[in-house]
């Protein structure tokens, strides 16, 4: 059986909405950085919260950004990749309308306060799997086998 290992927009999609951390890479003066974040989904965009004085905060703003998510099992050599790219920019946190449902906000792992708000809309979502179809998480409906 020839396995098509591209996964479609919908099962990219899919796989966003079952994590919360995933890393953004970003490039400062001094090169390109990747930094673990949590995150969450607002329509075709990802949502995360920074300090004001991270490079993240400094650099990835109005620039391009790439964000993944991944999963793999070493033992059954079996895996997944999303990656999302797109335009980093600020959001205002006091805006009524910036998380309008319970739990959408993002929330961090890290302590302290997490004051910025920062939204990545992709203009490019794509994903790829390796070790066999779907693993680990099943097919989404309407998506079609891949």
């Amino acid at each position: 059986m020839n396995e098509n290992p591209v996964l479609s927009p919908a099962e990219c999609r899919h796989l966003l909405e079952t994590e919360v951390v995933g890393r953004v890479a970003f490039v400062t003066p001094a090169g390109p950085r990747i930094v673990p974040v949590n995150y969450a989904l607002a329509g075709d965009a990802i949502d995360l919260r920074t300090v004001a004085y991270s490079e993240l905060a400094t650099y990835a703003p109005d620039t391009e950004v790439a964000f993944e998510i991944d999963h793999l099992d070493r033992e059954r050599h079996q895996g997944w990749s999303v990656i999302a790219h797109g335009r980093c920019q600020r959001l205002l946190h006091d805006d009524d309308d910036l998380f309008p449902l319970p739990g959408q906000e993002p929330e961090p792992w890290a302590a302290g306060p997490r004051s910025l708000y920062l939204r990545l809309e992709w203009r490019e979502l794509s994903g790829r799997r390796v070790g066999g179809p779907h693993w680990p998480h099943p097919p989404v409906s309407g998506a079609g086998t891949v």
